[in-house]
């Protein structure tokens, strides 16, 4: 996935994150030149229409609420049998990372 483009706009840059279901990706905005995260679902989920159904509910889920310690949801899309979510990108330690401290 680093390099490639989703939606003519997002280039994604590298990997920060892995869960079971999907994969978040650093990606350069070429729009608005600026750093989101990209949530994409894994392949082998993307022709699995529940999966797929509870990762859209999940971007809309998001993307109607507003308090500083949720991102901001800003797109979401397909394309080729890939399924994406961007979301404003926080530079800092993953919650994981915060814990184990």
């Amino acid at each position: 996935m680093i390099g490639k483009i989703l939606g003519n706009r997002y280039e994604i840059t590298e990997k920060i994150a892995q869960g079971g279901m999907s994969v978040v990706y650093k990606a350069l905005d070429l729009n608005l030149n600026r750093y989101d995260a990209v949530k994409v679902l894994k392949q082998e989920f993307s022709s699995n229409k529940d999966i797929l159904d509870k990762f859209k509910q999940e971007a809309n889920a998001v993307a109607f609420l507003s308090h500083p310690n949720i991102v901001n949801i800003y797109n979401v899309g397909s394309e080729d049998q890939i399924h994406y979510i961007v979301m404003e990108y926080v530079k800092g330690k993953t919650l994981k990372e915060v814990i184990k401290a």
